[in-house]
């Protein structure tokens, strides 16, 4: 073989690595600044009445006030008193701005699997799916069974309202800290009385929670509306009992992908919206290149002492 031939060969070979390859590095759906909040709204505000528990910071921006911040207890800490607590502040209008990029992300992601407008009774790998408009989405229970992946991670796309009936239940199993349950309504989301609820909304416009309705992991994020509280429960923390992971999606920081990687050790197919295996971690762009570059150079030996 001529000099020419081994020079397009490693010339293909190192554009291969270089560019055949998903980057090592990743970005987050939550930010570290949008994920601390368990609730966030923007305007006209945030309101409350009852006696409400959040795990994670309370939020409003770019309106500048909270009704009935003395009956929300914020980290163990009444609300008047919180450092937690944040009225259109830096931390509050940053987050804000990562919740536009965070929507955006997800939605990138695609529509994946479409399923009924009632998705009671379904029990769900993981993966992307579409919820179309309904008079309800949730009339009963819904199981999100992550088949033993830690890292297990849901995008529900509702294409405009997500609405669940009063006592429904989102039922989480199979899975760990590393999971992700995201929510991405194209309006606003209504659950309504006693629903209990896994996974973090990012609702376009407004959240409205009715009366006792817990979040056992999540979050009730608005982009351009407020937040409605009554007397509800919401943790956005660590939460699912399997240890001290908290940088994926219902533990803190959200999914972590690049080109469609999950985490270490999951990659999501696009094409199908599931989570799927893989073995070992993504090598670097640059270690793929010295590899291409030696075996070209054997070719060179092979060639000279053959």
């Amino acid at each position: 073989m001529n000099t020419k031939k081994y020079v397009a060969i490693l010339s293909a070979a190192a554009i291969a690595a270089f560019y055949g390859f998903p980057q090592a590095e990743a970005t987050t759906i939550l930010s570290s600044d949008l994920a601390q909040f368990s609730v966030l709204g923007a305007t006209p505000s945030v309101t409350n009445t009852g006696a409400t528990t959040l795990t994670g910071d309370v939020g409003v921006s770019p309106a500048g006030s909270i009704t009935g911040l003395n009956t929300i207890t914020v980290n163990g800490t009444n609300g008047l008193v919180s450092a937690d607590v944040h009225l259109a502040d830096a931390t509050a209008t940053q987050a804000q701005a990562d919740l536009v990029t965070a929507i955006g992300s997800l939605s990138s992601l695609g529509p994946g699997t479409l399923l009924p407008a009632d998705i009671t009774g379904l029990t769900l790998l993981p993966g992307v799916y579409t919820v179309p408009a309904g008079t309800t989405n949730l009339s009963g229970m819904v199981t999100l069974d992550g088949q033993g992946n830690a890292n297990a991670f849901w995008l529900f796309q509702a294409t405009s309202s997500l609405i669940t009936s009063s006592g429904s239940i989102v039922n989480l199993i199979g899975t760990g800290s590393g999971a992700g349950v995201f929510w991405n309504v194209g309006s606003s989301a209504t659950l309504n009385s006693s629903s209990t609820f896994e996974g973090n909304i990012l609702a376009l416009t407004s959240i409205t929670l009715g009366s006792a309705v817990t979040i056992n992991c999540g979050r009730a994020l608005a982009s351009t509306g407020e937040v409605t509280m009554i007397g509800d429960t919401i943790n956005a923390g660590d939460c699912t009992g399997t240890g001290a992971d908290n940088s994926y999606g219902l533990g803190g920081n959200g999914l972590d992908y690049v080109s469609g990687t999950e985490g270490a050790g999951t990659v999501v197919d696009i094409a199908t919206g599931r989570v799927v295996s893989v073995p070992g971690t993504i090598p670097e762009p640059a270690t793929l290149a010295l590899f291409a570059i030696g075996f070209v150079g054997l070719g060179f030996t092979r060639r000279r002492y053959g």
